[in-house]
């Protein structure tokens, strides 16, 4: 409907506020999955850009247009139109002005420079939610701290809109980084109630698996239920994708109860025969051998299909299974008798009965992603 009314001729006292929130409702409509809309995005766009060409010069002194130029820029506007616009006529706080044509102009620096003072809280909230969510992105690598809070700010000024659904996007993979669980599950729910339809979607869900995979939140095995149940929300592909990484990470970390959960989910979600099983067996195995299942995790790993692994994971495989015979090597100073006579039952390996056996496997595993010379989870 937006688009439609943009496509007319400007009403006699059309203003460049209304034409911004027409925009932004368009926007709110790609937010919610409305393809549509999305299709319709830049042609509009374009057509508000002409009328602010076309406006009469007094209409600027108004400080809600100069407001929504701003908008329009941080929206995907067109720098080259605003430039062109009577900037001295215009009501609008210069930082805001010089430091939204600077970020999408890509003088990075220097925006971050004049809008890192700006609170957003302070200014309109349709302004002050654009402005947040620009200096999340601004900040996020230099002060992933002060980006989180911008971003937050954007999601509480601007519910409901493309704004937040942005920021929960952007920000889902800074609060992983900061190991925040709890912050990270509550954005991931958030998101999923209010946009999993939206057209960005794919985008969220790749810094969700970035966030959770480049740090340490699945690897804690007394939250794996709550990491399983946020995984139920993508495709089984993605999620098979997912509880492997997670698997091979929290098994060169040494969490091999991690392991062996994650393993085991990837083996109900792979099929017969594929290379995604074999890799599931490999880490099922691997926590077993080196926990309480030793004949069986040993037999699970030398059954493996070595041609369908990555070539990352057999230099792995490999140390682990040495591993798994070195722990059944008899201690220093056993009699041979002892050394040849392997023991009738499997045994039940106690690690923490046994330090010298615990300090040697946690030394080896500590070693074994140095052998595959790639250090990525």
């Amino acid at each position: 409907m937006a688009a439609n009314a943009l496509a007319q001729p400007a009403p006699q006292g059309s203003e460049p506020y209304q034409l911004v929130r027409a925009l932004q409702a368009v926007q709110d409509g790609i937010a919610n999955g409305d393809t549509a809309a999305h299709g319709s995005h830049i042609s509009l766009i374009r057509q508000i850009g002409e009328k602010f060409l076309a406006a009469d010069p007094a209409v600027w002194s108004n400080p809600r247009n100069g407001q929504a130029v701003v908008i329009y820029l941080l929206s995907g506007g067109a720098p080259q139109i605003v430039r062109k616009l009577p900037r001295d006529k215009m009501n609008i706080d210069e930082r805001l002005f010089n430091g939204a044509l600077a970020y999408v102009e890509g003088r990075q620096e220097e925006a971050r420079e004049l809008l890192k003072e700006i609170k957003p809280r302070t200014i309109p909230s349709g302004l002050g939610g654009q402005v947040a969510l620009v200096q999340g992105a601004l900040f996020a690598r230099a002060e992933a701290s002060l980006a989180i809070e911008r971003l937050d700010d954007a999601r509480l000024l601007l519910p409901g809109t493309l704004v937040e659904e942005a920021a929960l996007r952007r920000e889902i993979l800074l609060v992983g980084q900061a190991e925040d669980f709890d912050k990270f599950e509550f954005l991931t729910l958030a998101y999923i109630r209010h946009y999993r339809n939206s057209i960005y979607a794919g985008d969220f869900w790749q810094r969700f698996s970035a966030g959770l995979t480049q740090s340490s939140l699945a690897l804690d095995e007394r939250r794996f239920a709550r990491i399983s149940a946020l995984l139920e929300q993508i495709d089984r592909a993605s999620r098979l994708k997912l509880y492997l990484v997670i698997a091979r990470a929290a098994m060169v970390r040494g969490r091999l109860t991690v392991t062996r959960l994650a393993g085991e989910r990837a083996l109900t979600l792979s099929a017969d025969a594929s290379a995604e099983r074999e890799r599931a067996h490999f880490f099922r195995g691997a926590s077993r051998v080196l926990t309480d299942e030793y004949d069986g995790g040993l037999a699970e790993l030398k059954a493996l299909d070595r041609s369908k692994l990555p070539e990352r994971d057999v230099p792995l495989l490999n140390a682990t299974v040495q591993l798994a015979l070195d722990v059944r090597k008899p201690f220093a100073g056993g009699s041979a008798a002892a050394a040849d006579k392997l023991p009738a039952t499997p045994a039940r390996l106690d690690l923490a009965s046994s330090t010298a056996t615990l300090a040697r496997a946690q030394k080896q595993l500590g070693e074994l992603e140095l052998l595959t010379k790639d250090r990525r989870p």
